[in-house]
């Protein structure tokens, strides 16, 4: 199955296909709030690395957030009209699942601005916690990893390699049926966020 993968919901734009269990070509680079100018470049580069026609997709896996209001929605936007279009299978995943990819005892932080983080607990294909707007005072590191705005918390950003992130999450896609429904996952508007 040929799938195209994309990731816009935070700093980085990614571009990923896949061919069953190998990656065949990838775009990723940070370009925060400017993804809406270059994802159409960074797709057609994709394209042109593999060879292959954009008609040729199976299938399409977005992430869905949480992440930048705007920037999640340029990969759904994508993705509804593509599905729409070839038609293909759409998949969506969290942000936050994505970049913990496989790893272990991990906690990935995004800063959601004002003193808050979209935080989420991962060991393996496990969710310890499930993804939620806190501030950041209220954080306990213990011993996890962290992934993501390490910086946030005295520590060190990683983001990982989100186009192998993409790979190694393969299948915890989740099949979105209905692509109507197809909608970002925005944690600020959680009951979490206002406490």
């Amino acid at each position: 199955m040929l799938s195209l993968c994309i990731d816009t919901a935070y700093k980085y734009l990614t571009c990923v296909l896949i061919d069953d269990d190998k990656i065949i070509a990838s775009y990723s680079r940070e370009c925060f709030k400017k993804q809406s100018e270059e994802v159409f470049n960074a797709l057609e580069e994709v394209f042109d690395q593999a060879g292959i026609s954009r008609k040729s997709i199976d299938a399409i896996c977005v992430s869905e957030g949480p992440g930048s209001y705007t920037g999640v929605r340029i990969a759904m936007t994508i993705a509804k009209v593509i599905g729409e279009l070839l038609p293909c299978e759409v998949y969506k995943i969290s942000t936050l699942r994505l970049y913990a990819a496989n790893r272990n005892d991990c906690m990935v932080v995004m800063d959601a601005r004002a003193n808050r983080v979209y935080c989420g607990i991962y060991d393996g294909d496990l969710v310890v916690m499930d993804d939620l707007a806190m501030e950041i005072k209220d954080i306990d590191v213990g011993d996890y990893k962290i992934v993501g705005d390490g910086s946030l918390l005295g520590k060190e950003n990683d983001y990982g390699d989100i186009p192998v992130a993409f790979l190694a999450t393969r299948h915890l896609w989740e099949k979105v049926d209905d692509i109507s429904y197809l909608v970002p996952k925005y944690l600020k508007e959680s009951e979490t966020y206002y406490r």
